[in-house]
């Protein structure tokens, strides 16, 4: 009975002692350094705001929707494996992949689905579409573009706001960084909001 005893109350000190330290010790200490300047953001999700209200996050991309699909003033994001459309939007609550190899009949159609929109809708050609622009990503929500296919966005988006292609240039420029897809990307929801800045009227 003694011994039972010992063990008993060995096992709960253990249980004790685990419960302050990963209960309560650990997570306490994980939420202060999320406080320490410079890593606030980071731990609360890089949350994006403008005039006070939360706008997105710098690390999830969510397709715009132009009011007008024909004056379309905005930089779209790469497409969803989950949006039921061509290109999208999807709904940004959930993401995934595919998960069909590049023969996969399914995904070519969508490849070509997705070329032909982009084409028509930045009046090119097919064969000048970028491949990010009609592959999905693993999650889905990439939320930066190639620079390519920020250039190709380019001339419609100076087009339905009023700005130079020169100035488009210098925004994408500006909100250009090395997160891309294997290389350097332009974030899409920081440069719409860029884009919105330099013509209010943009909608």
């Amino acid at each position: 009975m003694n011994s039972l005893v010992k063990q008993t109350w060995a096992g709960l000190r253990v249980i004790i002692a685990m419960t302050v330290l990963l209960g309560l010790i650990y997570p306490l200490a994980v939420w202060a350094i999320g406080r320490i300047p410079g890593l606030q953001s980071n731990a609360e999700g890089s949350v994006v705001t403008q005039n006070g209200q939360a706008v997105g996050s710098s690390l999830i991309g969510i397709d715009p929707v132009a009011a007008d699909p024909a004056h379309d003033p905005w930089f779209h994001n790469r497409p969803s494996a989950l949006s039921k459309d061509a290109l999208g939007p999807a709904d940004p609550s959930s993401s995934g992949a595919s998960n069909k190899g590049p023969f996969n009949e399914d995904l070519v159609k969508s490849i070509t689905e997705r070329k032909d929109a982009i084409a028509k809708r930045e009046n090119v050609a097919p064969a000048q579409v970028p491949a990010d622009a009609v592959t999905a990503s693993g999650s889905g929500l990439d939320p930066s573009i190639s620079v390519a296919y920020a250039d190709l966005q380019i001339p419609r988006v100076a087009k339905n706001t009023g700005l130079s292609e020169d100035k488009v240039r210098e925004l994408v420029t500006a909100n250009t960084t090395g997160a891309g897809i294997g290389v350097p990307g332009a974030n899409v929801l920081l440069l719409n909001l860029a884009v919105h800045s330099a013509a209010p009227g943009a909608h």
